[in-house]
C-alpha cells in the first residue's frame, strides 16, 4: 500500500484553549505538509472543551462535538487522543486512561499528570501496545524528550539541567533590567499573559518540577519521582540579590538540575547564581533551554520558546507525525517494567552558596556569624557589607564548597540569634 492510500490518522481533541486551537489551526493550514512528512493525511474528526460556543479563531463546524472527553477517547474513529486540558487528575487523566484501555494512541501536553501518573500511564500503554506522547509536556517547542529518548541514546546521560519555566525567567530578568521589585514585575508578567491570576505554580517552582522529573526518568532510566524533587520558588528574591549577583559575575536563574550521584537520584529545582557569560546566564525573557551532558557527546544546548500555541502544538504535531510514521516506543525511553525507583540524594552535592543576612549592627556580630558558619564546617570564601545605616546591616557572604545540609544548619543557627533581623537566604552557586 503507497502511503496515498494509507487511511488517513483521525485525531479526537481534548481541550480547546490555546494550545488546542494552535493543534487546529497547524492541521488546517498545513495539511499537505503533514500529510508528506507523516506519509498519511492527517485529519481531525471530533473534539471537546468545556465550553461548546466560546469563539476560537478556528472553524470548528466539521468536527464532531463531544460533551465528555472520555466519550470522545472512546470514539470510533478516533485513533489518536490528543489530550491539552490540563490537570494531573479529574477529567484528563480519565480520558487518557480511557484512550490507552481503548487502543488508542495518545499525545499529550499535561506535565502534571506526567509526573504524578507517567509510569502507571507507560505500563498501560506498552501493556495495550499503543504510544503515550509527551514531548509538548517539557520546554515547548524544545524537542528535548526526542533528543533523551532518541537523539543522545548511545549516551550515558551524566547531568540534565535547565531554565523550565517562562515566567520565572521573564520575571527575573525584568527586575534586571528594570529595576522593579518582584511583585511588580509579577504583576505586569500577569498583564501580559506570561503569569496565571494564581502565578503559585510557576513562581513556586511547582511547574518547572514537573518538567524535570519527567526529564531525569527519561535521561537515568528512572521511575518519574516527582515527590523526590526539592523544590524552591522565586518568591524570596530580592532586588539587592540580582544586583549582588551582578556584581560578582552572576545572573539569577530558576535552574533545574538532575543528576545521578553514589547516594542516588539528586533532583532540584531552586533559584540559583549562575555565570553571565554563559548561555544559560544570557537567557532572556519567556524563553526555555536545556543542557544534557552526555559521556560520548560532551554538552549540548538547547533553547527555544517554552510556552505559546504555536511552539507547543508544534510539538503535539510532531508526536503525531512519529505515531503516524510508526515510531511508538516506550514513553520514558526504556521499557516501564525496566524503570528503577532510584533513591533519593535531595540537596547533597555540595557547592559554593551565596548567604544573604540582615543583622543588626552591633559590635562582635560578624565574629559570631563566622563562629555559627565554622561550627557547620562552612568557610568563608568572601564577605561584603552594604549601606549599613547604624541600625541594620545587611551582609553577603560567598562560601568554599558545602553540603545543603551544612548551610542549612548555619542559617538555622543565624536565624536564632538576637542579631538577625530577617530570615536569612542561601542561594547555590551552580557552574554550568
Amino acid at each position: 500500500m503507497t502511503d496515498q492510500q494509507r487511511p488517513p490518522l483521525r485525531l479526537g481533541i481534548a481541550g480547546l484553549g490555546t494550545v488546542g486551537g494552535g493543534v487546529v489551526a497547524i492541521v488546517q493550514q498545513h495539511g499537505a505538509l503533514l500529510a508528506a512528512r507523516a506519509g498519511c493525511r492527517i485529519e481531525i474528526t471530533a473534539i471537546t472543551a468545556r465550553n461548546r460556543s466560546r469563539d476560537r479563531g478556528v472553524d470548528l463546524s466539521s468536527y464532531a462535538w463531544e460533551d465528555d472527553p472520555v466519550a470522545l477517547a472512546r470514539r470510533e474513529d478516533v485513533d489518536v487522543l490528543i489530550e491539552v486540558m490540563g490537570g494531573e487528575d479529574g477529567p484528563a487523566k480519565a480520558a487518557v486512561e480511557a484512550a490507552i484501555a481503548g487502543g488508542k494512541h495518545v499525545v499529550t501536553a499535561n506535565k502534571a499528570m506526567m509526573a504524578i501518573h507517567g509510569q502507571s500511564m507507560a505500563e498501560g500503554a506498552e501493556a495495550a501496545g499503543v504510544a503515550l506522547r509527551y514531548e509538548a509536556g517539557v520546554a515547548g517547542g524544545i524537542p528535548i524528550v526526542k533528543a533523551l529518548g532518541e537523539g543522545l541514546a548511545a549516551n550515558i546521560i551524566t547531568r540534565v539541567m535547565g531554565v523550565m519555566n517562562g515566567t520565572c525567567n521573564y520575571i527575573l530578568t525584568q527586575m534586571e533590567k528594570t529595576g522593579a521589585d518582584y511583585a511588580d514585575v509579577l504583576e505586569d508578567a500577569k498583564r501580559l499573559g506570561y503569569a496565571e491570576a494564581d502565578p503559585s505554580f510557576d513562581v513556586g517552582g511547582i511547574d518547572a518540577a514537573h518538567k524535570l522529573a519527567l526529564l531525569a526518568s527519561l535521561g537515568f532510566g528512572t521511575k518519574v519521582d516527582f515527590q523526590g524533587v526539592v523544590i524552591e520558588g522565586i518568591e524570596r528574591i530580592t532586588l539587592a540579590d540580582i544586583r549582588h549577583a551582578a556584581d560578582m559575575g552572576f545572573r539569577i536563574k530558576l535552574l533545574g538540575v538532575a543528576q545521578m550521584t553514589d547516594m542516588g537520584l539528586e533532583q532540584r529545582m531552586q533559584p540559583c547564581l549562575v555565570p553571565a557569560h554563559t548561555p544559560i546566564g544570557q537567557l532572556d525573557g519567556v524563553m526555555n533551554a536545556v543542557v544534557i551532558e552526555g559521556d560520548q557527546v560532551g554538552q549540548i544546548f538547547l533553547q527555544g520558546p517554552g510556552a505559546g500555541a504555536g511552539p507547543t502544538a508544534s510539538a503535539i504535531m510532531a508526536d503525531v507525525i512519529d505515531i503516524a510514521r510508526g515510531l511508538t516506543g516506550p514513553a520514558m525511553g526504556l521499557p516501564a517494567a525496566q524503570l528503577v525507583a532510584a533513591p533519593r540524594a535531595g540537596d547533597a552535592s555540595s557547592a559554593e552558596f551565596y548567604l544573604r543576612l540582615l543583622l543588626k549592627d552591633a559590635p562582635g556580630v560578624l565574629a559570631k556569624v563566622a563562629s555559627a558558619l565554622g561550627e557547620e564546617g562552612v568557610s568563608i570564601r568572601q564577605m561584603r557589607q552594604y549601606d549599613h545605616d547604624g541600625e541594620a546591616a545587611p551582609l553577603l557572604i560567598v562560601t568554599h564548597s558545602a553540603t545543603r545540609s551544612a548551610i542549612d544548619g548555619a542559617m538555622g543557627r543565624i536565624g536564632a540569634m538576637e542579631y538577625s533581623l530577617e530570615a536569612p537566604v542561601a542561594l547555590r552557586i551552580e557552574h554550568v
